[in-house]
């Protein structure tokens, strides 16, 4: 099981309050029959208002930006009027005071727009994060084992941040960016039609590049650059936590595979798509917008000499000489359109696939366990995606109050079946009874106060030894927290704290090996008194000093506070941990090869039995120091 499903499993049924276990689910997977920024503003609640209110202004902003244009051919038009005496235009300072005026109210619509779209975009951010959260507090546990911890991070954080972007910014320019495009357009034919197809042919040209590129393929790079962007993130958090092995065997980035492949793999994705489908289209659009005098040029000198109000046709040909300037900066604000859209329909996949993590189903009617057995009847489950069943046909039972322990060679079922009892995953066929009640008959918070973990592999929170071990039961006191870590024998552990159990672990120098770390995730599975226990390779990564101690600490574990022996369900390779266990399951290729007490297992010769003669033959495995050969 992995470290985000331990640390989740050991608050998640402390974090969701009693009125989020009885409130229906709030947030569904979003409607696919709606476009994505109508999705992603959904969570906006009801701030989405301002972000419509936002995007008005700042289309009206970049209409009212046009005026100082008109103001400009209006002094152009009065100054030729009466050349030479360009004194007799007396006029044109108000057009200069209209200009100014007109350009000021623009910055203050667009400003004001922003800090509407700034809101709404806060608000949507905060409650994806919040709901996404609230998703995965509630999600099955095994969802973190076939989900890293950064690609989640990634989906979640990451998403809400490009969404901020988009809502804030992106979406009003959007909105500014249509309005000028038509605002051009008009213009373009208000003062002389024929310039203004001259300045269109430029549009046109670059519309097309811009569909070239940002058509089906470029629709289809935005999806790859995201999942890429995820894979990047997963196997780069992997890998930095890896870092100290790379440092000791002297490895490079190369050495991790999958770390650099993915970088690999997101370098000729974007080159193949910058060079091969871009690079053409891209270059004749900016030639077409930029050089806009191309096609306006030959056409004045076509027009000048039949016109007969030379004047007005030197004003016109002043204006769009002038006006043919923002036609960049609007096919490059449409070029923003679609890259808006791209970006929300991949955020709001991401945060789809979220909010569609699996959740345990609740049953209608909830029934309580008769007492703490567990009984596996002909389980058979196989991981999604997975080709042959982890499980088959699996049966056995741990009777209240006994210790049955899981053994067998490596990927043979043991964490597969453990992770089943608390509802990690559900059985494909066949069913897990806990006193008596399939589990996905009884209600997930009462399933999860009766099971306790301890797992191999545990991260402890940055937080004091005091909330790490509370965690399993926040309103315990302090009195009990310090009798947990008694019974779990970590008292020399917090002697040797400068803060005792207020010491922050992983802050100032305060760290704790890996045996210290299990004695501390026992300590949290006794304060939490769960009448069943699960333990996934507890010992795996102990010394010998701390396994006495670990093992003195389990014995302890197995007894509830009352004095009664709570039902445990272990997995070991260390087979010396399970020779005094009531009965021992064998699993073999996700099947049961045997089970039975410890000496009827080895008179029987089966696999434990060989498993067993492997083991002390390891055991007794050692250097001699006189002729340093390898007994």
């Amino acid at each position: 099981m992995s470290t985000e499903a331990s640390t989740t499993g050991a608050v998640s049924a402390r974090a969701v309050s009693h009125e989020d276990r009885r409130a229906p689910e709030k947030q569904r997977a979003p409607e696919k029959h709606r476009g994505p920024v109508a999705q992603l503003l959904d969570f906006a609640g009801k701030r989405k208002a301002l972000t419509y209110v936002g995007c008005v202004l700042s289309a009206v902003s970049m209409l009212v930006g046009f005026a100082p244009y008109v103001c400009i051919w209006l002094v152009a038009r009065d100054l030729l009027a009466v050349a030479p005496d360009w004194g007799a235009a007396l006029g044109i300072a108000a057009y200069g005071w209209w200009a100014l005026g007109f350009s000021v109210l623009s910055i203050l619509l667009y400003f004001v727009g922003l800090m509407c779209t700034h809101l709404s975009a806060f608000r949507c951010a905060s409650n994806i994060r919040k709901r996404a959260t609230e998703r995965l507090m509630r999600a099955s546990l095994g969802y973190f084992d076939t989900h890293a911890s950064g690609a989640l991070r990634r989906m979640v954080d990451g998403c809400a941040a490009e969404t901020e972007g988009l809502l804030a910014h992106k979406l009003p320019d959007t909105a500014g960016s249509i309005a000028m495009v038509v605002g051009m357009l008009v213009l373009f034919f208000v003062f002389d039609w024929r310039l203004g197809l001259a300045c269109l042919a430029s549009v046109i040209i670059s519309i097309l590049c811009m569909m070239k590129m940002m058509g089906g393929r470029g629709m289809d790079f935005m999806m790859k650059y995201q999942e890429s962007l995820v894979r990047m993130n997963k196997t780069g958090t992997e890998y930095v936590r890896g870092i100290p092995v790379v440092k000791v065997f002297q490895q490079t980035v190369y050495s991790f595979k999958a770390f650099h492949d993915a970088i690999q793999e997101f370098t000729v994705l974007a080159q193949e798509y910058a060079v091969k489908w871009c690079q053409v289209p891209q270059s004749l659009s900016l030639s077409a917008i930029n050089g806009v005098a191309v096609f306006l040029v030959p056409l004045i000198i076509l027009l000048a000499p039949g016109e007969s109000d030379f004047g007005t046709f030197l004003a016109n040909v002043a204006f769009y000489a002038i006006f043919s300037a923002i036609i960049p900066t609007a096919m490059t604000r449409v070029m923003f359109i679609s890259d808006a859209l791209q970006t929300s329909q991949a955020a709001m996949a991401q945060v789809g696939a979220v909010l569609a993590a699996p959740v345990p189903a609740p049953p209608a009617a909830p029934e309580a366990p008769r007492d703490n057995s567990v009984v596996f009847d002909n389980v058979t489950f196989t991981y999604e995606g997975g080709e042959q069943p982890a499980l088959e046909q699996v049966s056995f039972e741990v009777p209240a109050g006994a210790t049955v322990a899981l053994v067998g060679p490596s990927g043979g079922g043991k964490t597969t079946a453990a992770s089943l009892v608390p509802r990690f995953w559900d059985a494909d066929a066949g069913s897990v009874r806990v006193g008596g009640v399939d589990v996905r008959c009884i209600d997930p918070h009462d399933l999860m106060d009766r099971v306790a973990f301890v797992f191999q592999a545990n991260r402890l929170f940055k937080q004091s030894v005091l909330d790490n071990v509370r965690a399993a039961r926040p309103d315990a006191t302090r009195e009990e927290a310090m009798a947990a870590l008694e019974a779990a024998q970590c008292a020399d552990i917090v002697e040797k704290l400068p803060d005792g159990m207020d010491t922050v672990v992983g802050t100032g120098g305060v760290y704790l090996s890996g045996g210290e770390v299990q004695r501390l995730m026992i300590a949290r599975a006794i304060l939490k008194d769960a009448p069943i226990v699960v333990l996934d390779e507890a010992t795996a990564f102990a010394d010998p000093e701390n396994e006495a101690r670990i093992q003195a600490a389990f014995k302890r574990l197995a007894v509830s506070a009352t004095g009664e022996r709570r039902t445990v369900l272990m997995i070991a390779h260390r087979l010396s941990t399970v020779v005094n266990a009531d009965r021992i399951v064998v699993l073999d290729g996700g099947r049961v090869a045997e089970q039975g007490a410890h000496a009827d297992l080895l008179a029987a010769g089966g696999l434990y039995a060989r498993m067993w003669a492997d083991y002390e033959q390891a055991a007794s495995w050692k250097i001699s120091s006189a002729s340093s050969e390898v007994r």
